[in-house]
């Protein structure tokens, strides 16, 4: 057996994670896109409100003007003493010119205030429409790179094949050619040149050891195969009761001699469900299983993570919040993002009550989603904290 050296090794674990679906190249990119489908978004409901505002602004700023040149025409032509008697009997203080003037003065700062805030407001809006092409752009352009990305994917696992069948017929060159494009280094394009040219050196090792290895499993795999697993049965014929026993037994049957049979202990912690499992964790940080409905308890099942209840439950202890809205809004349990969230709210001014009677904003949006609404309130002049949660 050839001893693979751990440069090579990093170099075909490259190599091969761009042959899958888990290729880091398309997964960049995919993010990419999401981040900019989420900008477009995002930008497009800022255009939207500082659409508004401009009318807005432009509207106050005619209507300004308007009347109050109006109402400098109408008080200077107003005398005073044509009304006195009236004006004194009655108390009212009325002096027209000293309105007037009081008018002359304040109207010109008034719009040029307004002229200013509608300024503002153009440039936010440029500076947004930008942005938003740039991320239309951006979508169209990584639409393009991803095609581009999968045909060389394709063209790589197809050198692969060829080289793993013993059959490569592709030149040196070629082979730089299409690694050059997947950001390869001069030196790593003419060692995976020469692992695929000459797969009998590390190539044909690593991709039997690859195929021999068991993945990782993940928490909710483990979980499944715990919750599958039948009861075992003890075979009483090949066991002798023992008052003393602590420990289940279960017989392995050998071929025919059943005085030789083998008699293994069985650890009842094996025997623990993926159900008995969730309800022990639950327990554990002061929830009562049986206040989840039964769909709710199977989405919990379905997102299982230990680490992700315990530390969601520290949370809202902490923040000293009332546990019981998780057995109505369940989805915190396993929310990836909730502290931030809970943080984002409490940062803009609400108080934790304000949460508690309305936990479902943690659910309805993800974090760039309340940070994304937070935004568009204080656009349209509105201060978050006076707004109620229920109107997010």
């Amino acid at each position: 057996m050839k001893v693979i050296t751990s440069e090579v090794k990093a170099l075909l674990d490259k190599l091969y994670n761009l042959r899958g679906e888990d290729s880091i190249i398309l997964k960049k990119m995919n993010k990419e896109r999401e981040d900019a489908i989420e900008t477009q978004e995002r930008t497009k409901n800022e255009k939207e409100v500082l659409l508004g505002e401009i009318e807005r602004l432009t509207n106050e700023e005619q209507i300004l003007a308007e009347q109050g040149n109006k109402l400098m025409d109408v008080l200077s032509n107003i005398n005073r003493d044509e009304f006195a008697f009236v004006l004194d009997e009655l108390k009212i203080d009325f002096e027209p010119d000293m309105i007037n003037e009081k008018v002359s003065k304040l109207l010109p700062e008034t719009i040029d205030k307004v002229v200013s805030e509608n300024k503002t407001a153009k440039e936010k809006l440029e500076n947004v429409e930008k942005e938003m092409n740039n991320a239309i752009t951006l979508v169209e352009e990584l639409g393009i790179r991803k095609d581009e990305a999968i045909s060389n994917q394709a063209k790589l696992n197809e050198y692969f094949e060829l080289a793993l069948n013993g059959n490569i017929n592709i030149t040196r060159d070629e082979i730089v050619s299409l690694l050059e494009k997947f950001d390869f280094n001069v030196d790593e394009q003419r060692e995976a040149a020469k692992l695929l040219m000459f797969p009998e050196d590390a190539l044909f090792e690593y991709n039997a050891n690859l195929n021999g290895q068991s993945k990782a499993k993940t928490d909710e795999e483990i979980i499944a195969e715990v919750n599958e697993e039948e009861p075992l049965e003890i075979v009483d014929d090949f066991v002798e009761e023992s008052p003393e026993a602590t420990e289940e037994t279960v017989v392995t049957p050998v071929a025919e001699n059943k005085d030789e049979a083998k008699v293994e202990p069985v650890k009842e912690e094996n025997k623990e469900t993926a159900k008995g499992m969730l309800e022990r964790i639950l327990e554990e940080n002061g929830l009562n299983p049986r206040q989840f409905s039964d769909r709710a308890f199977a989405k919990i099942l379905e997102n299982y993570s230990e680490e992700l209840i315990h530390k969601n439950v520290e949370i809202l202890k902490k923040k000293n919040m009332n546990l019981d809205i998780v057995f109505e809004n369940f989805e915190l349990l396993y929310d990836k993002e909730l502290g931030e969230k809970v943080d984002k709210l409490l940062e803009i001014g609400k108080e934790v009550n304000d949460i508690c009677l309305m936990p479902s904003v943690l659910i309805k949006y993800d974090l760039n989603g309340l940070n994304n609404t937070i935004n568009i309130l204080q656009i349209s002049g509105l201060d978050p904290k006076k707004v109620p949660l229920m109107a997010y």
